[in-house]
């Protein structure tokens, strides 16, 4: 009968070690969730944006007036 796997992680918040089996996982106390919804919250973590846009690089090719370049 295989047992079943449980991974050992860090919590985010305070690095202490959490199973993925505990009830709070990620994260090892509601104390640590609510710290990190309220950093999500107030803006603390943001998703940084590309440095240049994909389109600057591609040439605007007009088929509707071929003409003008």
């Amino acid at each position: 009968m295989p047992r079943k796997r449980s991974l050992k992680l860090r919590c985010p918040i305070c690095k202490k070690a959490v199973k993925n089996t505990d009830a709070d996982f990620p994260f090892c106390s509601e104390r640590c969730r609510t710290i990190d919804l309220g950093r999500w919250a107030s803006g603390a973590y943001v998703i940084s944006s590309p440095l240049k846009d994909a389109d600057e690089g591609i040439p605007d090719n007009n088929p509707e007036n071929p003409d003008e370049q």
